[in-house]
């Protein structure tokens, strides 16, 4: 008897920031054989049963992972992943603590990102090798990058603009507070502004504020 073909994972992606879940909806497109997008959800909850919570960090609290223990108690959503550039040891423990199925690197190609995700609706627990420091994410998009911030100094910008000061966004993203100095300089320069009160400005008119809606079945999916 000729097996039945296997369906295609079903994927809720969880972000604060359209754009982002955007780009990575479209990098599923050409895998639509085996992901499907079943919807978008900027801080709503997964109501789609699911196959797989796609939690996207960008500008997200990492150092609180609320959000995380949130979609894993959520019945909806079979197994959560994350998916993230910030490898700090305290956070993927704190992820697998949280009962995190995967935590997966934003620099995977999206060939290896569909495989990863289909190992662990297999039932593994995955996590990305930790990915070289400086590069930035494939195939994914974020505010600013039409601008040339890239992810991480889009992140920062978003953070920013949400209020924090410069010690909130270093715990936060788990980086140096004279690395974030050190970004803070380089968005400046890139935007062109010269104050945080410039900066926080040109995020809001710029997308780096937080969305608050959902997008169901996209491009036709389940």
């Amino acid at each position: 008897m000729p097996q039945a073909p296997k369906r295609p994972i079903t994927v809720a992606l969880v972000d604060d920031y359209d754009v982002v879940l955007m780009g990575v909806a479209k990098m599923f497109d050409r895998y639509r054989d085996r992901v499907l997008v079943a919807e978008i959800d900027a801080t709503t909850a997964v109501s789609d049963a699911v196959d797989i919570a796609l939690y996207d960090s960008f500008a997200q609290p990492e150092s609180d992972h609320h959000e995380i223990g949130v979609l894993v108690a959520n019945p909806r959503a079979r197994r959560v992943v994350v998916y993230t550039w910030n490898f700090h040891p305290d956070l993927i423990e704190s992820a697998r603590r949280h009962g995190a199925h995967g935590y997966l690197s934003k620099t995977l190609p999206a060939r290896e990102l569909v495989g990863a995700l289909e190992a662990v609706h297999a039932g593994e627990m995955v996590i990305s090798d930790v990915p070289p420091r400086g590069r930035s994410a494939v195939g994914t998009d974020w505010p600013g990058r039409a601008e040339g911030l890239s992810d991480r100094e889009s992140e920062v910008l978003a953070l920013i603009t949400q209020g924090k000061n410069n010690a909130e966004v270093a715990a936060l993203t788990y980086l140096s507070p004279n690395t974030v100095k050190s970004y803070i300089r380089t968005i400046y320069r890139k935007i062109g502004v010269g104050s945080r009160t410039q900066a926080v400005l040109w995020g809001v008119q710029h997308g780096f504020t937080p969305d608050h809606h959902r997008i169901d079945h996209w491009r036709g999916g389940p």
